[in-house]
C-alpha cells in the first residue's frame, strides 16, 4: 500500500506541473458580434483547400466578420458567397483577431470551390524558361 501511495504522490506532481505549463500558453479569446477574424486553416496531406499547398504557406486566410455569438467557443462567420459549400460556425482556436482595419488589408484572388471541395489551379504567367 506504500508503494501505491508513493506512486500516486508522483503522479500528482507530475500532473501539476504538466498543468502549470499547459496554463501558462492558455490564453482565453473572446470576440464580440461584428469583429473581423481571420480563419485559420489546417493543410492536410492530399487535400487542397482554399489554394494552400506550399509548405510556408500563411496559415490564415483573409479576413471575416462574426455575424453571431453561438456559445463560449463558437462563432458564426460571415462568408462569401463562393464558400456556399463550407460550414459557417468556427470554434475560438481557429480564429485570430484582425488587428487594424480590415478595409487596408489586400483581399485573396476568390476561389471557386466545388461540391466536392476541390478547385482547378490556373497558372497566371510563365516565370521561367529551359530549353534542353
Amino acid at each position: 500500500m506504500e508503494i501505491v501511495k508513493i506512486i500516486n504522490e508522483r503522479l500528482k506532481i507530475a500532473q501539476s506541473h504538466q498543468k502549470s505549463y499547459s496554463n501558462v500558453r492558455r490564453r482565453d479569446l473572446e470576440f464580440k458580434e461584428d469583429d473581423w477574424v481571420f480563419l485559420k486553416i489546417s493543410p492536410m496531406k492530399g487535400i487542397m483547400r482554399f489554394g494552400k499547398k506550399v509548405k510556408l504557406s500563411s496559415r490564415y486566410v483573409r479576413p471575416y466578420k462574426i455575424i453571431q455569438w453561438i456559445g463560449q467557443v463558437a462563432y458564426k462567420l460571415e462568408l462569401p458567397p463562393e464558400m456556399l459549400l463550407v460550414h459557417l460556425v468556427f470554434h475560438v482556436s481557429m480564429l485570430k483577431k484582425v488587428v487594424g482595419d480590415p478595409s487596408t488589408i489586400v483581399r485573396v484572388e476568390t476561389i471557386e470551390v466545388k461540391e466536392e471541395l476541390s478547385y482547378k489551379e490556373v497558372p497566371v504567367t510563365i516565370l521561367d524558361r529551359q530549353v534542353w
